[in-house]
């Protein structure tokens, strides 16, 4: 039951989750891969719009709806609805959950996951129901491995299987650039491919970023463990790295988790010149820039 002081309806912007560092670190006996990786959520995302309805259904849009299996019961929102009645004790909210998709499905940036962590965020408020922090992380793992590290848009670090999550150090006044080739990577193929899955952890962070530069030095010691693999899957992403690469306004580069989208970290006055110069050079790609925080 929704009280009369719940707000009608909402949107939020589904940040990305982009892996700044991935460093695969073993595998359990279950097949899934461990790993220590610094998350960040740009300003760049899907949309997630909550307004009450006189049913539960979910809307598909955007750029990258035609994407979707959906909607149906498969998808990631419709799980999140249900698991968050089930474990709020409340029937399925009458609500009409709108996704307007303008992430790339399957690229390395979280996007399935982003979205149910933002609707199961819209339901808490709608409801005002809040589950304790472990109950909507536990709830949010059942979901997928990547779904609790999206519920807080702040910069984290995830270990084991990214389930164990602590904050960040503070990101500095920068901005990034998100660039996909529209070419799809499998993530278990990727795995399959890796020359080692027992790698060095992530080096120890600073209590915090204070420039640009202190941050890519930061992330020049790191790495993306999944990097190589992919491009020898799919040799699309090492050309997205040169062409960020050769552009000296663009300070680091790499990819995002098993890829295919590729970041890179410039200055904020820099962000929509750059990205203007690309969409020109490369029409055929998927572009996007914002600040980091």
């Amino acid at each position: 039951m929704v009280s009369g002081s719940a707000p009608a309806s909402r949107a939020e912007l589904a940040r990305a989750k982009v892996n700044l560092a991935l460093h695969i670190t073993g595998q359990r006996s279950d097949g899934y891969h461990l790993l220590a990786s610094l998350v960040v959520f740009p300003q760049i995302g899907d949309r997630v719009a909550l307004q009450p309805d006189e049913a539960f259904k979910l809307v598909l849009d955007g750029p990258f709806a035609r994407d979707l299996e959906g909607p149906s019961n498969d998808n990631l929102i419709v799980k999140a609805v249900k698991a968050f009645a089930e474990a709020a004790s409340i029937e399925i909210p009458d609500v009409a959950l709108t996704l307007t998709k303008r992430l790339p499905v399957s690229s390395g940036i979280g996007g399935g996951s982003t979205d149910a962590a933002t609707a199961l965020r819209l339901l808490e408020d709608f409801t005002e129901v809040y589950l304790p922090d472990d109950e909507l992380h536990a709830l949010a793992l059942k979901l997928g491995a990547d779904v609790p590290v999206c519920l807080y848009s702040d910069p984290q670090i995830m270990r084991g299987i990214g389930d164990e999550l602590e904050p960040a150090p503070a990101m500095p006044a920068c901005a990034m650039l998100l660039v996909n080739p529209k070419v799809g990577v499998s993530t278990p193929d990727v795995f399959k491919a890796l020359a080692g899955k027992t790698n060095e952890a992530l080096p120890a962070t600073p209590e915090a970023f204070d420039s640009l530069a202190d941050l890519t030095a930061y992330l020049e010691s790191c790495r993306n463990d999944m990097q190589a693999a992919a491009i020898g899957l799919c040799p699309e992403i090492g050309d997205v790295l040169a062409a960020l690469q050769s552009d000296e306004r663009i300070v680091l580069t790499r990819m995002s988790g098993s890829g295919a989208t590729c970041f890179g970290l410039c200055e904020k006055s820099a962000a929509m010149d750059i990205e203007r110069d690309l969409r020109k050079a490369h029409p055929e790609w998927w572009i996007a820039s914002g600040p980091l925080g």
